[in-house]
């Protein structure tokens, strides 16, 4: 499967079902009361990590998801049924931004977290709801909020406990393959990796995963090459392996080697250059110098850095590597922390949070072809959810419209009879009470 590690989609909540106007009529019983019933809850979309995913290729054809919308009210007191939920399934370790501002939304690391992506509208409520001992007979109802419609951008970031580095054709997929049992691509020539490739070491008590990271060249932190789409890879790794190839027997030329991984590595992230890390020069069945071993060993002892040597070709050292990686891996176990980098999941229900009346201004704001937009919370509201078609409900947003004097500011702000007016998503021409037309 192609290897796709960041994309951009769009998500979008149902929309609410409308209520219904509607008054029960039985035989005997010709005035029944109000008995439409309330439209139902738009479905949300859910962004959920599960384990068995190493890529986010299965977005990659299809950009766009929308839940279903939520079923319409009926009479007889019969409530639209809720719209149904669409789940879309990400690899463990992605992280979602918004994408118009870039700010984080949710670090799903574990298998099982969750992101509410998009949630859908509320349901429209029937006449039923709005009948009282003063209103025994409302004929009006409510039409059901739009869901919510935003685009995520999408960046995984491998959940790995060994992350290998190095330069092209340094041996990285053979020491992944010795030591794991992973079969990736593996020849004589740069860039043999183009994506990076995971390897499983079973041990009696846990799994260890190890993560082939392509190739690092000279200037990847400055987007040369192909390490800067990959170094994102060892940002959650415990421990890294610095795969060196020593079959030069250019101890000076195996030193700038690592000193350029180093430089990049700590160019993307500071924070990097503290991990822990084992140094593994590799190919030595080509290198035949053991001087050139010596002074290696003597400048990585002299750096404080664990150096070992070993051939991915002939299994020597293999073990021993092999050893290091598992005891390393006991002495720092994985961490099991619920400690996310940004809001876990935004379960809250808008519906259920009761909304602080808005005292902002109503602003009247000219458009380009001669019409003017209305910029006011409670009306903007207001005319997406008022069914205008009922002859109470636009009575009601009449008298919502005389109360905020939309009228009077209109006319300050040019309006002429018959202008284009728009509230939200609601469009209207600009006709004044005292205009005959």
């Amino acid at each position: 499967m192609k290897f796709v590690d960041e994309l951009t989609i769009s998500v979008r909540g149902g929309a609410g079902g409308s209520g219904c106007m509607s008054f029960r009529r039985e035989k005997f019983r010709p005035n029944g009361g109000p008995d439409g019933g309330s439209g139902g809850r738009g479905g949300d979309v859910v962004l959920k990590a599960v384990r068995g995913l190493q890529t986010l290729a299965d977005f990659e054809l299809r950009r766009r998801f929308a839940a279903e919308n939520g079923g319409h009210g009926e009479g007889g007191d019969r409530n639209g049924r809720a719209g149904r939920t669409v789940t879309l399934h990400v690899p463990c370790g992605t992280v979602v931004y918004d994408a118009e501002d870039g700010t984080g939304a949710a670090d799903l690391t574990e298998e099982g977290d969750t992101y509410l992506a998009a949630m859908g509208g509320r349901g429209g409520r029937g006449n039923r709801v709005f009948a009282s001992s003063l209103r025994r007979a409302p004929r009006f109802s409510e039409k059901g909020e739009m869901g919510e419609e935003r685009g995520l951008r999408l960046e995984l970031k491998l959940i790995a406990d060994i992350g290998l580095l190095g330069l092209p054709n340094a041996g990285k997929s053979s020491i992944l393959a010795a030591v794991s049992g992973a079969a990736p691509k593996i020849a004589d020539y740069p860039f043999t990796t183009l994506s990076p490739n995971l390897g499983v070491m079973k041990t009696d008590v846990d799994s260890i995963v190890l993560a082939d990271i392509p190739g690092l060249i000279e200037g990847a932190s400055d987007n040369r090459g192909l390490g800067i789409s990959f170094l994102r890879h060892v940002e959650r790794t415990r421990l890294l392996l610095h795969v060196l190839d020593i079959s030069s027997e250019d101890p000076s030329g195996t030193e700038r080697d690592w000193r350029t991984v180093r430089e990049e590595m700590e160019r993307y992230d500071p924070a990097l250059g503290s991990r822990p890390c084992i140094a593994v020069g590799n190919k030595s069945d080509l290198c035949r110098g053991e001087k050139v071993k010596e002074e290696l060993s003597e400048y990585f002892s002299r750096a404080g850095v664990e150096f070992l040597i070993v051939s991915a070709l002939t299994g020597e050292n293999i073990p021993l590597l092999a050893k290091r990686i598992v005891e390393f891996s006991r002495e720092h176990p994985r961490p099991k922390s619920e400690v996310r980098f940004f809001a876990e999941m935004r379960s809250i229900d808008i519906g259920s949070v009761p909304k602080r009346r808005s005292k902002r201004a109503v602003q009247i704001v000219p458009l380009p072809d001669g019409g003017f937009r209305i910029l006011h919370p409670q009306l903007e509201h207001a005319a997406e959810r008022y069914d205008l078609t009922q002859e109470e409900n636009a009575a009601r947003f009449t008298r919502l419209l005389r109360k905020h004097r939309i009228e009077e500011l209109l006319e300050a702000a040019g309006a002429a009879a018959g202008s284009p007016v728009s509230i939200g998503r609601a469009d209207f021409d600009f006709y004044p009470d005292r205009y005959e037309r």
